[in-house]
């Protein structure tokens, strides 16, 4: 349960290190196709752009006149002038001004009503209710260790007979214990064509398959005729394709957009090659369950879904309670438009022995796979018997037994009796045990009229359509309590925030209409480029894999799922990058393991190019930060204007600078999902301002005069270290160099907030943590350090910061001295190196005065929040949670948020407090599969946001409520932190052209609770290409308006879910815009193009856009 790259995917976070080049080729690709095309051509351009001006100018200065009316009047904003960066991007009026200290942001009063009443209406079952009243005790159950005795009476099926759907799956994790090639090659394969073969023997059998990670690979190496074959099973209702998505994606640690994106994959590859949109989600392996999960499908278009990984106790609960089928109902609905039918399987795993009934010594029995002779046998020895006329009615009676048994946990008298396991079905002989056998049990049973039962072989589907009873509503999540996986691999998890795939679908849409719009085609790669890109998908795709993003696989395993971007990124760039000699990186990966090093960039008289590419839809003053050779700099703004540069030493370890590399660090302004083009150069008279630094060490020595910068050895002190910009004033341990204190200016308020770091350890006993299961020896034990750690502080013109070097961890903690957003958190950043200890595991604490009560909230990847309540009676293990983007703490005053760059494990074990581990080191198999430790760590990066907040307004029924919203500023925060700025420099010696100015493909920033998840290109109807229509994918994010919306630095405003579409685009016509379900695979019955967009809160809708 971990987050998110496939090499890539990860936090919306998310998403680049994988396709760089490819987005910045890109970029360069429509800046010369903007700024270099040829005269003719850029007189029709100029005209065109000029008389569209002409049209909407007045147009514009009515609606700019209207909003700052609108903000006038809300915010009472005495001078009432208008807001200078309220920016129209269409008029080509690019201002270079910084944020105004006190621009204010416009929320309409209508959109503040959501989060008030989310959460009022109450469902049959709250899942927070379930927790606090359940023992989560372990008594012994007997034949059902961990449920109950189960009885029936014989007569209770007279009226009304059971219906039994017996459903042949096998579960093919896209890498495990292997890797996904090598699994492929001697398992999935062989099962794929034994399919074709025996389904097409008995048109009776019935057979699921999930993973199109690998029905794809399949498919792509067989015959026409066994594709043919295919098809027909379909049709006659034999083969059924479940879910349907490129893998069985983890739901705790993955972000909601890589779910989103490989489910896409997977349908449209469904969609293109085999005609099929499949009906039912089916989930058996996931490692806790997330209701995010749930409305993705809902909104997908499944009805019907099932779950399995479950804690025992709430399995147990719910079959006492009959609610092992229900409505799965979003805690945030105010109506019902996202319950989803859900069947949880009641029993310990999803394999023969325990999905047949409660007694799995029974059950076993009856896969005959395991028939006397076989490679596997039953651990509690008694061996299948093959079915013959002398046997079957006692073996039919036997197995009756434990379908009724099992019926009893249910409501319906319809039961579903799934027969698989992990990469089953592999041998043409294993086919005919199980269908041969079982359809001799079937005949019996459905002969015997007094018997009252009807069994078959059939699809998922009819198990819903047949059930009748009603289901309760259920709201909230279901994560097994014992299980961290969430909380490794956080290397990978990281570069997933570097693997920006989010920009390259958007960036290659744009560049794909603008080249067809100058019949320049040939100028870009459009179909060499579109491989490329579902290859990157389908690589991303794969790393959300259950047993992938969360690092439980083998160590070879997990190097696979690495070196497949790696790789890839580097063996295909001389083929696909047709700038790759003018473009370089601002970050540079070394190895699929290691972390991105920046590149030296060579400064000489003449300009370097420095094009920065916003991915957000949000116009957006942030910090650049890139590497330099000399400190002699100038940077030129878009306009050519000098901008204030602080430039800050590169340091060999804690305290050497480099000769060899300075950084340089500026406010760039960018347009919403746009580019600005800066020029870097060398300036003997340069004005650049240099960082100063004070260097902190346990004994104080002799300055050693540095020829560039200030640097002041100091020896540890008692004494606080003190950083402060505009907003906050921070108080640092002038021994440890940790955050002690926080007085906000707004309220002049000093807050406790400390950090600090803690060690847990793993228990003495025969269960010890491993991959999948955290089981500390006791509470976390603190960091000791024997002799002060080094603390290195910068002060400077942009940024200062605290760096503290520990052993295992470098910490540092960087203010920003900018107004507006990315000065109101803290950067806090951690570089972990936990290879040489045994069996720990290391965490940051935040510890503070907040008067949380027990009460915390963490992210559902990245979509929703949910609140949490430590509980006493529970282990800590039980009380850590996955966090794939944020948790927070609050009391009556204030908020405190810790934003995330990588999904990770989270707690608040005590009052106030907050703990994220980042990182594991565990000797031994835990026992549940994997067969190994957690012994292949990496130095790793964390990159987190602290953000303070004033709270007005609070209701005291707020804290039972079962869901939360981050506000305006907080979710901006997370947004600007998982998807940074990406820069990229040209390369001198390229040739290529000037280039002016920005690209600006939106007129204006989006509405500020509106995020644009993606703007992906739909793959042809044939071929390979391209088509020329994108998925506009869009969520409106949830807020809480009791925060203050003064100074947060936003250029935005909200408009109730409103948007104009032919107002959202200003390089480009919407010629249609047509409603579609999420994944692309059913259109609404009344779907027709449309002007106009209007989402609900919380929201996520898809929408067919075609650009011209």
């Amino acid at each position: 349960i971990t987050l998110l790259c496939g090499f890539c995917l990860f936090l919306p976070s998310c998403f680049g290190r994988c396709i760089d080049f490819f987005q910045f080729t890109l970029m360069l690709f429509l800046i010369k196709l903007f700024f270099s095309i040829p005269q003719g051509q850029l007189s029709i351009l100029q005209e065109k752009i000029d008389h569209l001006e002409r049209l909407l100018a007045e147009n514009n200065e009515i609606i700019s006149n209207i909003r700052d009316s609108v903000i006038n009047l809300s915010e009472s904003v005495k001078d009432g002038q208008k807001n200078p960066e309220a920016i129209n991007f269409s008029q080509g009026s690019f201002s270079e001004l910084l944020p105004s200290a006190s621009s204010l942001l416009a929320v309409d009063s209508e959109d503040c009503l959501f989060a008030s009443k989310s959460g009022s209406h109450s469902s049959d079952v709250q899942m927070l209710d379930v927790y606090d009243i359940l023992p989560f005790d372990n008594p012994d159950g007997g034949v059902w260790k961990q449920g109950f005795d189960i009885t029936y009476n014989e007569n209770e099926w007279d009226s009304e007979p059971l219906q039994v759907f017996v459903v042949p799956h096998s579960h093919n994790d896209p890498g495990w214990l292997k890797t996904f090639d090598d699994y492929f090659r001697d398992q999935t394969q062989h099962i794929l064509n034994n399919m074709v073969i025996k389904l097409q023997e008995d048109n009776r059998r019935k057979f699921i398959w999930s993973e199109i990670s690998y029905f794809a690979k399949w498919w792509d190496g067989v015959d026409t005729q066994k594709k043919d074959a295919v098809k027909r099973l379909i049709k006659d209702g034999q083969f059924e394709i479940v879910t349907g998505g490129w893998v069985m994606p983890d739901e705790a640690s993955a972000h909601y957009f890589a779910v989103i994106d490989q489910m896409i994959e997977g349908h449209q590859w469904l969609e293109k090659n085999v005609g099929v949109k499949p009906k039912t989600a089916w989930a058996v392996d996931p490692f806790g369950h997330s209701p995010t999960m749930a409305y993705l499908l809902k909104r997908t278009g499944f009805n019907n879904m099932l779950i399995q990984r479950v804690h025992y106790s709430i399995k147990k609960h719910f079959s006492t309670q009959k609610t092992l089928e229900f409505f799965w109902r979003q805690n945030w609905d105010l109506g019902s438009s996202t319950d989803i039918l859900c069947h949880m399987m009641p029993f310990y795993s999803y394999d023969i022995p325990h999905t047949c009934g409660p007694d799995p010594k029974i059950c076993c029995q009856f896969d005959f796979k395991r028939l006397p002779g076989g490679r596997i046998s039953c651990p509690w020895r008694v061996p299948p018997e093959a079915i013959h006329a002398g046997n079957v009615q006692h073996r039919a009676w036997l197995i009756l037994d434990q379908y009724r048994k099992k019926s009893k946990l249910y409501r319906t008298k319809v039961l579903l009796a799934p027969l698989g396991d992990d990469f089953r079905y592999v041998e043409s002989s294993e086919w005919d045990q199980q269908y041969q056998n079982y359809q001799k049990l079937f005949d019996y049973m459905n002969s015997r009229p007094d018997w009252h039962v009807k069994v078959t072989t059939t699809y998922f589907l009819v198990y819903g359509e047949n059930s009748t009873k009603r289901y309760s509503i259920l709201s909230g999540l279901f994560f097994d309590r014992m299980c961290i996986a969430f909380c490794i691999l956080t290397l990978y998890k990281y570069l997933i925030i570097l693997c920006n795939s989010r920009a390259a679908e958007i960036l290659y849409s744009f560049a794909l209409v603008q080249s067809s719009k100058f019949e320049k085609m040939s100028a870009f790669p459009s179909v060499d480029n579109y491989k490329l890109l579902t290859e990157a998908r389908r690589n991303l795709g794969l790393f959300q894999h259950h047993d992938a993003i969360t690092g439980t696989a083998k160590d070879w395993v997990v190097v696979d799922y690495g070196t497949r971007y790696y790789k890839y990124i580097n063996l295909n760039l001389h083929f696909l990058f047709k700038f790759k000699d003018v473009l370089l990186q601002d970050d540079v990966q070394a190895s699929q393991d290691a972390l991105p090093r920046k590149t030296v960039i060579k400064l000489t008289l003449q300009p370097r190019y420095l094009l920065v590419h916003n991915p957000t839809e949000q116009e957006r003053f942030s910090v650049v930060s890139v590497t330099v050779n000399s400190p002699k700099v100038k940077v030129l703004s878009p306009l050519g204007k000098p901008l204030t540069v602080q430039i800050s030493a590169v340091w060999d370890g804690a305290t050497t600078v480099s000769r060899e590399a300075y950084q340089i660090s500026f406010v760039a302004h960018v347009p919403p999902l746009g580019i600005a083009v800066y020029q870097v150069l060398e300036d003997e008279n340069s004005e650049a301002v240099l960082a100063d630094y004070n260097i902190y060490v346990r004994h104080s020595r002799q300055d050693n005069p540095d020829t560039v910068f200030k640097i002041k050895g100091m020896q540890n002190s008692v004494d606080n270290i003190i950083l402060e910009n505009a907003y906050m004033k921070l108080w640092f341990s002038g021994m440890s160099g940790l955050l002690e204190k926080i007085n906000t200016k707004e309220d002049g308020k000093n807050h406790q907030v400390k950090v600090d770091f803690a060690w847990y350890g793993t228990t003495s006993n025969r269960d010890k943590s491993g991959a999948y299961l955290f089981i500390p020896d006791g509470d976390a034990k603190p960091y000791i350090f024997t002799d002060p750690p080094t603390i290195r502080v910068a002060h400077g013109k942009i940024f200062s910061e605290v760096v503290c070097f520990f052993h295992h961890v470098t910490h540092t903690v960087r203010l920003y001295k900018v107004q507006g957003l990315e000065g109101q958190s803290l950067e806090v950043s951690n570089i972990v190196d936990i290879r040489g200890e045994y069996n720990r595991e290391l965490a940051m604490r935040i510890s503070s005065d907040i008067n949380s009560q027990k009460r915390f909230y963490s992210d559902l990847n990245g979509y929703q929040i949910q609140p949490r309540l430590t509980m006493s009676k529970l282990p800590i293990q039980a009380n850590i949670y996955p966090m794939t983007t944020m948790a927070y703490i609050q009391d009556v005053g204030v908020r405190l948020t810790l934003h995330s760059a990588q999904s990770l494990g989270v707690a608040s074990l005590k009052n106030g407090q907050l703990e994220v581990i980042m990182d594991r080191r565990l000797m031994q198999d835990d026992n549940r599969g994997l067969g190994q430790g957690v012994q292949d760590n990496k130095i790793t990066a964390n990159v987190f946001r602290l953000l303070l907040e004033k709270r007005h307004g609070t209701d005291v029924n707020e804290e039972k409520a079962p869901v939360s919203f981050p506000s305006l500023l907080s979710h901006m925060t997370s947004l600007f932190l998982n998807h940074p700025f990406i820069p990229m420099t040209i390369n001198a010696d390229s040739g290529v052209p000037e280039l002016i100015n920005t690209f600006s493909p939106l007129m204006s920033s989006m509405p500020c609770d509106i995020h644009l998840v993606n703007l992906r290109t739909i793959q042809a109807k044939v071929d390979t290409k391209p088509s020329d229509e994108a998925a506009l994918i869009l969520h409106r994010k949830g807020f809480d308006c009791r925060f203050s919306n003064k100074d947060t630095g936003l250029l935005c405003s909200t408009t109730q879910g409103k948007i104009k579409v032919h107002k959202l685009f200003s390089k480009f016509r919407v010629e249609s815009l047509t409603p579609t379900s999420l994944s692309l695979m059913h259109s609404p019955p009344d779907a027709r193009n449309i002007s106009g967009i209007n989402m609900g809160s919380m929201e996520i809708n898809t929408f067919r856009i075609r650009l011209r």
